[in-house]
């Protein structure tokens, strides 16, 4: 039986490689049919907004690699409350559906998963 992998992503698009790396991790098990979710905690949440213009940044877009976690099994996705409304968003507005979890339901999702990766 494999082991459940939940990998907490908290790091905006644009701040350096821990986006990226938490995206490939995510496709990479997705790919060899692991059971992952995906948490986006903190600045994670911005990989989430609909209007990143990355190009501005010389950064490169990661909404391609967002979309596709589904298609390789990634369905399992988290976003926190708070992180969302700390910086502004909402739920309705997300690029991807993700279920919105308050505190006590995001310490409940991390203790079901056997491992948990942070970025």
């Amino acid at each position: 039986m494999s082991q459940s992998l939940l990998i907490i992503s908290r790091q905006a698009p644009w701040s350096g490689p821990g986006a990226r790396e938490a995206l490939d991790i995510a496709l990479a098990g997705g790919a060899f049919d692991l059971p992952i979710g995906m948490l986006f905690l903190d600045d994670g949440v911005f990989q989430l907004s609909p209007a990143q213009q990355p190009a501005n940044l010389q950064q490169k877009d990661l909404s391609a690699n967002l979309q596709a976690l589904p298609m390789f099994g990634v369905e399992a996705l988290y976003a926190s409350q708070r992180s969302l409304q700390e910086r502004g968003l909402h739920d309705q507005a997300l690029s991807l559906a993700a279920e919105v979890l308050d505190d006590v339901a995001l310490t409940a999702l991390i203790e079901r998963y056997d491992q948990v990766i942070t970025l």
